[in-house]
């Protein structure tokens, strides 16, 4: 399959886990796709109970129908999200030469930070991570989980000394949110700032919406 398709703006790979916060990453692949990106979607088993769970989302277990139901709940086009089995070894984030440069894990469990930070690459989720990393890519991992454990502090201080960027799922106050999409938004807000893509759903500080 041909993933290439030069009329998008750019390319992104976002993964979901099994950690609370399934509403951070549907509205980050919402402004993504407004953004015009294309996105590769990686889920663990975890995430599609997560994503069910919490916003009562029932993707399809098979990646391509889970492609054809993003296409037409996000209202993308053709190709915009490829939706991207955990052993797809063959696919753009797996290699070095063809990954996106950019990655979001959204929401991050601190098992899959875990094991992004001992490297593991036991599926393509860690896998594409570690692309991202030994390319000098951008990783935004977004872990959702309190309190956290020396041992979590510990990998994500091993990743950040690495170029990982770390953001907790800690939505600030100072915007007066008035409903739990305005907190979502937030967090939404603050990863494509960082990954330097145009948004909308929250001013910066100092200025107005």
């Amino acid at each position: 399959m041909s993933y290439h398709n030069a009329s998008f703006s750019g390319r992104i790979t976002v993964a979901m886990t099994g950690a609370s916060g399934a509403p951070y990453a549907i509205e980050l692949i919402k402004q993504l796709v407004s953004a015009n990106y294309q996105i590769f979607l990686l889920l663990s088993s975890a995430a599609k109970v997560v994503l069910k769970t919490e916003t009562e989302l029932e993707m399809p277990g098979n990646p391509a129908k889970a492609t054809d139901w993003c296409q037409d709940y996000f209202k993308a086009k053709q190709q915009q999200i490829v939706v991207l089995g955990k052993d797809e070894w063959f696919s753009p984030p797996a290699s070095g030469s063809a990954a996106p440069k950019q990655m979001v894990v959204v929401p991050c469990s601190t098992g899959t930070l875990s094991s992004i930070a001992l490297g593991t690459s036991d599926n393509l989720l860690e896998r594409a991570a570690d692309v991202v990393i030994k390319e000098r890519g951008q990783l935004i991992l977004v872990p959702r989980e309190t309190p956290f454990s020396s041992i979590h502090l510990e990998n994500m201080l091993k990743l950040s000394n690495l170029g990982v960027t770390i953001m907790p799922a800690a939505p600030g106050f100072y915007h007066h949110p008035n409903s739990i999409e305005d907190l979502v938004n937030f967090m939404v807000a603050r990863i494509m700032d960082h990954l330097n893509i145009d948004q909308t759903l929250v001013p910066r500080w100092g200025y107005t919406k």
